[in-house]
C-alpha cells in the first residue's frame, strides 16, 4: 500500500484534473448553445435555397447543369471530410473518420480514385496519414464558421467535378440530433440527388407539377450554374455548423464524464488514505502499548 504522502499528492492531483475538466464543461454548455443558435439560423437558408434548386431541376431548360447529370461510370471520387480542430469531445472525430475509412477501403478495392478536402484539423491529420491525395484544406476555423474562410477549399472541390477529375463529390460530417446523440453521416453532394433537390413539404412552397418554362436573364448557363453552385456551398456550410454544435455537445458530456470519474477516484483515494492513517494509528499505539508492558 503507498504511504500517506503519495496518496494525498495523488488527490491532490486528481483535485487539479478536476477542476480543468469542470470549467472545460462550463465553457463547452455555453458555446454549445451558441452553436445551436447558428445550426439553427441557417437551416431556413438553405431550405429556401433548395426549393430554388428544386424548381429549377422540374424545368426543362435549354441548358442542362453538369451538376445535375449522372455520370455512366465512376472511376474517381471526391471526399470533403468535416471534423473538429480540438480533441477531447469524445468518439466524435473517431466515428466519422471510421466511417470514411471504411468507404475509402471499399473505393481503393474497386479500383476508384480519392480525391480529398479536409475541412478540420483532425480530419487533415488523418488523411495524411492516410496518404490521401488531399488537394485542399481548411483549419483553424474557430468556434463560429465563416463562409469566407470554406469557399477556398469548396472551390476547389466543385472546380474538380466540373473538370472531371472526379465523378462524385461526397462530404463526411457529424450531424446534430441532440444534446446526448450526434452521428456521424456520409451524403452526396455531387451529382445532386432527387433526395436533396426535393422539396420539403413543412416548407410549405408548391410542387412542381409538369415541366415549368423559365426566362433566363443574362443565360441559362449563369443563372443555373450561380443557383445551384450556392446550393452546395449552403449545404457545406450547414454541415460544419452542424459538425461544430456536435462537438461543442460531445465536448460537454465528456468533459462532465470526467469530472464525475475523478470524483469517484477522489473518494476511492480518500479511503485508501483513511485506511491507511487509521492502520498506522493502531500500529503507533500497539507500540505505546507493548512498551508500557514491557516496562
Amino acid at each position: 500500500m503507498p504511504g500517506s504522502k503519495e496518496i494525498r499528492t495523488k488527490i491532490k492531483s486528481v483535485q487539479n484534473t478536476r477542476k480543468i475538466t469542470k470549467a472545460m464543461e462550463m465553457v463547452a454548455a455555453s458555446k454549445m448553445r451558441r452553436a445551436q443558435e447558428r445550426m439553427r439560423a441557417a437551416r431556413p437558408y438553405g431550405e429556401k435555397i433548395r426549393n430554388v434548386a428544386a424548381h429549377i431541376s422540374h424545368a426543362n431548360p435549354e441548358y442542362r447543369h453538369p451538376f445535375l447529370i449522372e455520370r455512366d461510370t465512376v472511376k474517381r471520387v471526391g471526399i470533403i471530410v468535416v471534423t473538429a480542430d480540438k480533441g477531447l469531445c469524445g468518439g466524435l472525430n473517431t466515428n466519422v473518420l471510421r466511417l470514411a475509412l471504411s468507404n475509402v477501403r471499399d473505393w481503393e478495392a474497386a479500383g476508384e480514385e480519392i480525391e480529398a478536402c479536409a475541412i478540420g484539423n483532425k480530419g487533415l491529420g488523418f488523411l495524411q496519414r492516410l496518404g490521401a491525395q488531399v488537394v485542399s484544406q481548411v483549419t483553424g476555423l474557430g468556434d463560429r464558421p465563416h463562409m469566407e474562410r470554406l469557399i477556398g477549399a469548396v472551390k476547389v472541390m466543385l472546380d474538380g467535378y466540373m473538370a472531371d477529375r472526379f465523378d462524385r463529390l461526397l462530404i463526411f460530417y457529424t450531424r446534430f440530433l441532440n444534446t446526448m446523440k450526434q452521428e456521424p453521416v456520409m451524403e452526396q453532394l455531387l451529382p445532386l440527388s432527387a433526395e436533396h433537390i426535393s422539396i420539403s413539404p413543412e416548407s410549405g412552397a408548391a410542387i412542381p407539377t409538369g415541366t415549368w418554362d423559365y426566362i433566363y436573364e443574362p443565360d441559362a448557363a449563369v443563372v443555373l450554374n450561380q443557383v445551384l453552385t450556392r446550393y452546395i456551398e449552403a449545404l457545406i456550410y450547414q454541415a460544419v455548423a452542424e459538425n461544430m454544435a456536435s462537438e461543442q455537445s460531445a465536448r460537454m458530456v465528456a468533459m462532465k464524464s470526467a469530472s464525475d470519474n475523478a470524483g469517484n477516484v477522489i473518494d476511492e483515494l480518500t479511503l485508501i488514505y483513511n485506511k491507511s492513517r487509521q492502520a498506522s494509528i493502531t500500529k503507533e499505539l500497539s507500540e505505546i502499548v507493548s512498551g508500557a508492558a514491557a516496562v
